[in-house]
């Protein structure tokens, strides 16, 4: 009941923004849905002390359910800006043979663990389109990422917990060719990688002119980063199946 009513009130948000907004821009809307599973998943919390883990290879990952919302501006054809809400959580299961220290806490070998990760995303992107042709579209931005992300593990008698919410600043790039009127192929995303680690989240899609105003869209997403250092040792993978609705309010 909790996430139905922050879900209702971010789509009333999003909506109410882009009514404000639509005398100075052209506004959309995008929701994206689907699965996500894990590749790899390796966990050392602290970073420096902890046992290092893996959340796909010692546990049992199981695929899950996701979606994304993202409301748009797109302002004199060639500036974008955009809002979106990006939640990711999945859940792992299983034995390790093993103690495992995790987060302060000592997990006796053979324990029946269960494990979950959460990496949401709220991001704030600019992008200006440097190439609008009738075949190609290209543009590179900024996008302002804060992460709310957590790992937490529990047993019988056991429990403990990380988070860390945080911001990232991140290059956003966005490559549309255009196969005929309706077809057209999106490679998008963000990505940086620094000494303090590095997070990709790049899309790749076969989109689909309905009409003027909606445009469908299927394809795999790839989110992958991580960081090192002496509070966490976090590396991870995920892949999505992925299918997006975008609606332009006025047409495009």
């Amino acid at each position: 009941m909790k996430n139905r009513r922050k879900l209702s009130f971010i789509l009333l948000l999003l909506i109410g923004s882009l009514k404000f907004t639509s005398l100075l821009a052209q506004p959309s809307i995008d929701i994206e849905t689907g699965f996500v599973g894990a590749g790899y998943n390796d966990v050392r919390i602290p970073g420096d002390q902890g046992t290092k883990f893996s959340l796909t290879d010692d546990l049992m990952s199981a695929s899950s359910f996701f979606y994304r919302i993202r409301a748009g501006y797109r302002i004199r054809d060639r500036h974008n800006i955009s809002l979106l809400f990006a939640p990711l959580s999945v859940k792992s299961d299983g034995f390790v043979p093993y103690d495992i220290s995790f987060a302060g806490e000592v997990f006796p070998a053979d324990s029946a663990l269960d494990a979950k990760y959460k990496f949401n995303s709220y991001r704030l992107t600019y992008r200006y389109d440097i190439v609008v042709t009738k075949k190609v579209e290209f543009g590179l931005g900024f996008t302002a990422n804060i992460r709310d992300a957590s790992i937490s593990l529990k047993a019988p008698g056991y429990y403990a917990r990380k988070s860390n919410v945080g911001f990232v600043p991140i290059i956003n790039f966005r490559l549309l060719l255009n196969m005929d009127e309706r077809l057209s192929l999106l490679l998008d995303g963000d990505a940086l990688a620094a000494p303090q680690g590095r997070a990709e989240d790049i899309q790749f899609a076969a989109q689909y002119k309905i009409d003027d105003n909606m445009k469908l869209r299927i394809g795999y997403r790839l989110l992958e980063g991580g960081a090192d250092n002496d509070e966490v040792y976090n590396f991870a993978l995920f892949n999505y199946g992925s299918i997006g609705f975008t609606y332009d309010f006025n047409g495009r």
